[in-house]
């Protein structure tokens, strides 16, 4: 019988390492994220793999409290999982509801606070110079590496002019930045949801009772029993 306490069992426990494979995926995505832009400031995506690896330990959680039935267990993984569910749901909602405007003030943060070995291997990776434009202040100081090489790669080796030459580094990752930003909305949404379901599922089969329970009793010496 599905509604019975072997169900909801076995059902706790398929939820319980579905969300292992699930943390994977969101640690993975954001990770991804992260990696595709390299130095851009993306608090967002590091919450999703801060769920993501807080995911994967209460379902660990989970999985040890359906298998024992234990009452503590699945106390603390309901009441951890759906905090874990508000967290989840506003961070997949703040990812989705970001713009493109929000997006590059994140991405000059982060270009601000790197050094210039880091952009200089952002420069290298995706063939682009500086962050928005070739601008040199007043100092004579440049915020971004010398672009000579590269804009050679640009050119394909050929002299340099200004027809020539490689594309700022925002116009190269806009389209990555605004992709992360999506798919790690889009799973972290997604994914929330069932975190209710795993609420309500863990509070139905904790308040069933096992059938293979025994309760303890006392055994008496036979020559101690009344006559």
């Amino acid at each position: 019988m599905c509604g019975g306490f072997t169900c909801s069992k076995n059902a706790l426990i398929a939820l319980n390492v579905l969300y292992v494979v699930v943390a994977s995926i969101l640690i993975s995505v954001a990770v991804y994220g992260q990696a595709s832009s390299l130095v851009t400031n993306l608090p967002i995506v590091g919450g999703i793999l801060a769920c993501g690896v807080f995911l994967i330990l209460i379902s660990l959680l989970g999985l040890a409290g359906a298998v024992k039935h234990h009452q503590v267990m699945l106390f603390f993984y309901m009441v951890i999982l759906f905090l874990l569910f508000l967290v989840q749901f506003s961070v997949a909602c703040a990812c989705l509801a970001v713009n493109s405007d929000q997006q590059e003030m994140l991405a000059q943060q982060g270009w601000n606070k790197v050094n210039m070995d880091v952009k200089e291997q952002v420069q290298e990776r995706f063939k682009c110079c500086g962050f928005q434009d070739r601008h040199i202040p007043a100092n004579g100081t440049a915020d971004y590496p010398s672009c000579d090489v590269i804009d050679r790669v640009c050119c394909n080796g050929f002299i340099i002019s200004p027809r020539c030459r490689c594309e700022p580094c925002m116009e190269t990752l806009k389209e990555r930045i605004d992709s992360a930003f999506k798919l790690c909305g889009g799973i972290g949404l997604f994914f929330s949801f069932t975190e209710l379901f795993a609420v309500w599922l863990a509070r139905r089969y904790r308040n069933q009772p096992d059938p293979n329970y025994k309760e303890p009793h006392a055994i008496f010496p036979r020559k101690n029993y009344l006559y």
